[in-house]
C-alpha cells in the first residue's frame, strides 16, 4: 500500500484495475480498495471501498465490489450487508458483493473502475461514489459514527489473504509491478479531498511505502505521471508461502 501519516484527511479517489484470479483457492481472497484508517482513543476504526475475489464468500470466483468496516484493527470485521455498517443508496449503480465485469487480459486490455471514498461536508458520513460511467454516481454511505472527527489515514492498497502454511494467491495480475498497464495492475489518478468535498491533486501530501512481503508482492514509486496523474503499480505471482 501506499498510505498517508495519521492526520486530518478529508477522503481519496483512484482508478483501481481491475483483474481476476480464476485459481484462487476458497480460503483465500485478493484484492484492491481504499482505505480509511480512523483514529477512536487508542485504536484505529477502518472503512474501505474495491473489489476482490472471494470465494468463501460468495461461493465462486468472480471479481465483486465490495465494502468492509471494523471497528478496530484487531477484531473481526464485516464485510457488505453482513451487519450494520455500509448502507447502499436506493437504485444505485453497483451494490455491495456485485459482480464487476470484464477483468483486465493481461498483454491486451487494461479494465478499471474508479471509486472514491470521502467525507460528505452536510451530513458527515463517508460517502462512496463511481466515477467511471457517464456521470458520478452515489453508491451509499459509511455512516459518521464508524469514522469520528478525528485523525485519519488514508491509503490505496493491494491485498491477499490466506493461510499462513498455504500457497498464496496473486495479487493483481499476477506480475511484480511495471509501467505497462496491461501487464501490471495499478491505482491511478489518485486525487485527494477537502473539506469542501473538492477533489485535488495530492501534491504536498507525504507518502508512505508499506510492503510487508517484498520477497512476494512489491509496489513501486507513488509518482505524478504526464497522461495518468498520480499513479502506482503493484502486485506479484501466485505462490508465496508463510
Amino acid at each position: 500500500m501506499w498510505h498517508t501519516d495519521p492526520g486530518k484527511f478529508y477522503g481519496l479517489r483512484a482508478e483501481m484495475s481491475i483483474w481476476a484470479s480464476p485459481n484462487q483457492e476458497n480460503s483465500q481472497e485478493s484484492g484492491a480498495s481504499l482505505q480509511i484508517y480512523c483514529q477512536d482513543g487508542e485504536k484505529y476504526n477502518l472503512i474501505q471501498t474495491g473489489f476482490h475475489v472471494s470465494p468463501s464468500l460468495y461461493n465462486n470466483r468472480d471479481i465483486r465490489f465490495f465494502t468492509y468496516w471494523t471497528k478496530d484493527l484487531k477484531s473481526r470485521g464485516c464485510y457488505n450487508s453482513q451487519c450494520k455498517g455500509f448502507v447502499p443508496a436506493s437504485g444505485a449503480e453497483l451494490v455491495p458483493g456485485q459482480a464487476i465485469a470484464p477483468p483486465s487480459i493481461h498483454g491486451e486490455q487494461d479494465h478499471y473502475i474508479r471509486l472514491s471514498l470521502n467525507k460528505d461536508q452536510n451530513s458527515g458520513d463517508w460517502v462512496v461514489y463511481r466515477h467511471d460511467l457517464e456521470k458520478p454516481s452515489f453508491l451509499g454511505h459509511f455512516p459518521e459514527e464508524l469514522c469520528p472527527r478525528t485523525r485519519q489515514m488514508q491509503a490505496l492498497t493491494g491485498f491477499v489473504n490466506y493461510f499462513k502454511n498455504a500457497h498464496g494467491p496473486p495479487m493483481g495480475s499476477g506480475h511484480f509491478p511495471n509501467d505497462d498497464d496491461k501487464r501490471s495492475a495499478y491505482f491511478r489518478r489518485v486525487k485527494n479531498y477537502n473539506s469542501k468535498g473538492q477533489a485535488f491533486n495530492p501534491f504536498n501530501t507525504q507518502m508512505v511505502c508499506l510492503v510487508d512481503r517484498p520477497d512476494c508482492y512489491n509496489v513501486d514509486d507513488f509518482l505524478l505521471e504526464f497522461k495518468e496523474g498520480y499513479s502506482f503499480h503493484y502486485g506479484g505471482p501466485s505462490g508465496c508461502i508463510g
